[in-house]
């Protein structure tokens, strides 16, 4: 559905009173296949933004080939924009005393759908999408989730084979997240649509996607599975808080030992290190550190998250600049 190869935009600003040339976006490869969702992750100023603009047409790219839903991205984007949907993070409902029902219809005639087409598509999304009920209320009567909701119906109302999701559940409280969740998922499940989603809620992408992109300083770091992404990462995190600060140096000794590369980090009284199946070492170590006289406060093991798998690949978190 989408082939890029060395996409990318620059732009002229002035720095120190100089024009200088700026590299948004530095030569992108990617590609996704029809019936994945994908996840674009990045944090701001990475390139994600743009990105994603040049491939819905929004910007046009100063380097680079692309092809969007078999469309040249260069040479057909009124093709390109026929064929996909995008669901921007700001929403796409008009104003007051317009209903829910007559903006997706009224999104389906600019698609040049017939009115009872579009009715009869808007319909049965209302359905698909929970909102059944929602056809002759104002959008700002509607919640958060369901405002999102009908975002993504006038994103589908056209039938595309792929859709644009950009920041889907940025602003919904955990429960409509959840519940957008089990929608996204369903595009492709009932509909075969292929999803495109940026997001910047880690936990998001590993629930949905089937694969995610990692973009940073303008171009593609990492792309692959959560889960293979994740076993790039050396090892369960193993976090100690010590009850006595002045046995810090003495847990450090012990996580050392167990700890991939022998790697400990010391902050307070919080030792910390990576430890490869962190389930079959954490008796042991418990036992040598009783045995040292070694008291904790508490003691935490997470497994390797996506920010994890970005902070060991350039050395910061997806959420800088958040």
């Amino acid at each position: 559905m989408i082939r890029a190869r060395g996409l990318a935009r620059t732009f002229q600003t002035r720095r120190g009173g100089e024009q200088v040339t700026v590299e948004a976006v530095k030569g992108v490869d990617l590609d996704v296949e029809a019936g994945e969702i994908v996840g674009f992750l990045g944090p701001n100023g990475a390139g994600k933004t743009t990105t994603l603009r040049m491939l819905t047409t929004l910007l046009a790219p100063t380097g680079g080939t692309a092809t969007v839903a078999g469309h040249d991205l260069a040479s057909d984007p009124v093709g390109v924009r026929r064929s996909i949907g995008y669901v921007s993070q700001s929403g796409s409902t008009a104003s007051a005393g317009v209903k829910a029902g007559e903006e997706i219809v009224d999104h389906g005639l600019l698609y040049g759908i017939d009115r009872a087409r579009a009715e009869a598509r808007g319909r049965e999304l209302f359905e698909q999408l929970d909102l059944a009920g929602m056809w002759g209320r104002e959008p700002k009567t509607l919640s958060g989730g369901q405002r999102r909701r009908l975002d993504i119906a006038m994103g589908l109302v056209h039938d595309p084979g792929l859709v644009f999701l950009d920041e889907p559940t940025t602003g919904l409280d955990p429960q409509a997240r959840a519940n957008l969740w089990v929608h996204i998922a369903g595009l492709r499940q009932r509909l075969g649509t292929t999803v495109f989603l940026t997001t910047h809620y880690l936990d998001e992408a590993d629930a949905l996607c089937d694969r995610v992109l990692v973009i940073d300083h303008g171009e593609i770091v990492a792309a692959d599975t959560p889960d293979a992404l994740k076993r790039q990462v050396a090892g369960d995190l193993i976090e100690l808080v010590l009850g006595d600060p002045s046995h810090v140096s003495l847990a450090a000794e012990h996580l050392a030992r167990i700890a991939s590369d022998s790697a400990t980090d010391v902050n307070g009284a919080v030792v910390s290190g990576r430890v490869p199946s962190a389930g079959l070492e954490l008796p042991g170590l418990l036992r040598s550190l009783d045995a040292a006289g070694v008291a904790l406060a508490s003691i935490e093991v997470r497994r390797p998250t996506l920010d994890d798998v970005f902070l060991t690949m350039t050395g910061r978190s997806l959420r800088d600049g958040r």
